[in-house]
């Protein structure tokens, strides 16, 4: 794990670091190989050099996209397509329910081919 990352993310709202450190663990164990960095002020999930994810927290939520996502829908309150539908991005609010386990399928096959 990245030192950078983690002093980004603890300097945030205790139930915003929670949520992080949640999806930091499924990220990696669903991309062993992924390269995690500081970038462009956002921790960034590469695999073999390609982004994978990207987790940003907000004043109110926590969001998280992937790439590569062109195949996968977006389901109204749930993921939405930010620009030509090749990103998907789930937005995380304070005591929101989250299925980490789905975001894992999702990543999964977003990330297959990279």
């Amino acid at each position: 794990m990245n030192d950078e990352v983690t002093q980004y993310i603890n300097g945030k709202k205790p139930w915003q670091i929670a949520v992080f450190e949640k999806l930091r663990a499924m990220i990696m164990e669903t991309v062993p190989a992924v390269e995690e960095r500081l970038q462009y002020g956002k921790p960034h999930y590469l695999k073999n050099g390609h982004y994978a994810a990207v987790v940003a927290v907000s004043k109110d939520k926590v969001s998280f996209m992937m790439f590569n996502a062109t195949d996968i829908p977006a389901v109204a309150g749930f993921i939405r397509a930010m620009g030509d539908g090749d990103r998907k991005t789930v937005d995380i609010k304070e005591e929101q329910e989250v299925d980490y386990k789905e975001l894992a399928v999702i990543l999964e096959k977003t990330s297959a081919a990279l």
